[in-house]
C-alpha cells in the first residue's frame, strides 16, 4: 500500500476545522484508493495520540526546518495542508518552506493545497497584517515553486497563487471543501423533514446570528414555518433568545454524527460568516449543502463566486428581498446540493489520489 505524508497544523484533541478536513480525507484515500497516510503536526505544542485510528502521527518537537527533516526522513511524497497561521504565530513559516524544500532536493514529490494565501486584504499601516503581509507572501511564493501541484479552494486564490509563478506549467485546480460532519447518501425530501433551523458553527458567526442578524433570522423563521431551532457550537456567554416564541435549544459541542442527525431533519441552516466570496472554504456552508438544507445567509454578494449565485444555490435574508417560501427554498436546496457533489469527499479523494498515483 503507498503511503503519504500530511503535514497539518494541528489535529484532534486540537480544535481546527483542517485537522478534521484532514483526517476525513486520509480515511477516504485510504478506503477507496489503498493510500495510507502519515501525518506530521506542525505544532509543537501538540498533545495528541501517536496514533489516530489507522494513521499514525508525530508532531514536529521544534518549528524547525532541521526537526522537520528529520521527519520527513524516507519519505517520497507529500501532501501539504497550508494555512500560514497554523504554522507561525504571525502567518510567516520560514522554517516550514525551507525544510520542504531541503527535503525536495532528494527528490520528493510535494502537492501542496492552500486553504489561506497571505494576507492580501492587509489593514490600516497600524495592524500587524500591514507589516506581515510581504514575508506572508513571500512564504507562499516559495511554496507555490516548490510545489509539483498546487491546489486550493477558491477560484480567486488560485488566480493569485498562479501570479506568484506565472511560468507554472500546471494549472492551480479549484476544489472547494467537502462537509467534515458526513454526507448522507440518501436525503429526506425536505417536506418531509421537522420545520427545523439549524444554526451551527463558530461562536462569532452564531452571536452576530443573534444580535446583529436576529431580526433576519425572525423573518426567515416566520417565512419557513420554524418550530424548532438547534444552536450547535461551543456556548455562547448570553442567554439564547426566543424567535417568533420558538425557543433556541443548545446542544454545545456535538460529535459528527449527532450534528449530522439533527440536519438530516431539517430545512434550512443559518450563516452569519464567512461573506459570499468566501462559502467555498466554509465546512460549514458545504455540511449545509450535503444534508440538503436551505443556506440561509445574511451578507450581500457582489459577484457571483466559485460557481455560487445568491438566490439559486442559498437565501440572501435582505430586509429589501421578497420574502423566502417553501418551495423557493426548496429548490435552492436542490441547487446547492448539486453544486457540492462536484467536490464531495469521494471526488476531492480522487483527485488527490490521481495527483500522486499519476506521477
Amino acid at each position: 500500500m503507498k503511503t503519504l505524508v500530511q503535514v497539518v497544523p494541528t489535529l484532534p484533541p486540537g480544535v481546527d476545522g483542517l485537522g478534521d478536513y484532514s483526517l476525513y480525507l486520509a480515511q477516504k484515500l485510504k478506503q477507496d484508493w489503498h493510500i495510507n497516510t502519515r501525518f506530521v503536526v506542525g505544532d509543537p505544542n501538540w498533545h495528541g495520540k501517536p496514533k489516530i485510528g489507522d494513521f499514525s502521527v508525530m508532531a514536529v518537537p521544534e518549528r524547525s526546518a532541521k526537526s522537520l527533516g528529520i521527519l520527513l526522513e524516507d519519505t517520497a511524497q507529500i501532501l501539504l495542508q497550508y494555512s500560514g497561521y497554523g504554522y507561525a504565530q504571525r502567518g510567516c513559516p520560514n522554517w516550514l518552506a525551507k525544510g520542504l524544500k531541503t527535503w525536495q532536493q532528494q527528490g520528493g514529490y510535494l502537492v501542496t493545497f492552500f486553504h489561506e494565501l497571505y494576507a492580501y486584504d492587509h489593514g490600516p499601516p497600524w495592524s500587524s497584517s500591514f507589516w506581515y503581509f510581504p514575508l506572508q507572501k513571500r512564504v507562499a511564493r516559495r511554496l507555490v515553486q516548490l510545489s509539483d501541484r498546487t491546489l486550493t479552494s477558491k477560484q480567486a486564490y488560485a488566480q493569485r497563487l498562479q501570479a506568484l509563478h506565472p511560468a507554472l506549467k500546471s494549472p492551480i485546480l479549484s476544489l472547494p471543501v467537502f462537509s467534515t460532519i458526513g454526507e448522507p447518501p440518501d436525503l429526506t425530501p425536505l417536506n418531509q423533514r421537522r420545520r427545523r433551523m439549524i444554526v451551527f458553527g463558530h461562536r462569532n458567526s452564531r452571536t452576530l446570528a443573534y444580535e446583529r442578524d436576529f431580526a433576519q433570522l425572525e423573518r426567515v423563521c416566520q417565512a419557513l414555518e420554524i418550530t424548532e431551532i438547534e444552536d450547535i457550537g461551543v456556548p455562547l456567554d448570553f442567554p439564547l433568545p426566543f424567535v417568533n416564541g420558538v425557543a433556541v435549544r443548545p446542544w454545545g459541542v456535538l460529535d459528527a454524527g449527532k450534528i449530522s442527525a439533527l440536519m438530516q431533519d431539517a430545512i434550512a441552516g443559518f450563516l452569519s460568516t464567512p461573506p459570499p466570496a468566501y462559502l467555498a472554504k466554509s465546512t460549514i456552508f458545504a455540511a449545509y449543502c450535503a444534508h440538503g438544507l436551505i443556506p440561509v445567509l445574511t451578507l450581500p454578494q457582489q459577484q457571483p463566486e466559485d460557481h455560487l449565485t445568491t438566490m439559486q444555490h442559498y437565501w440572501h435574508a435582505h430586509p429589501e428581498q421578497e420574502g423566502l417560501s417553501f418551495n423557493r427554498g426548496n429548490a435552492i436546496a436542490h441547487q446547492a446540493h448539486r453544486w457540492y457533489q462536484d467536490h464531495s469527499l469521494s471526488k476531492t479523494a480522487k483527485i488527490i489520489a490521481y495527483l500522486f498515483n499519476g506521477i
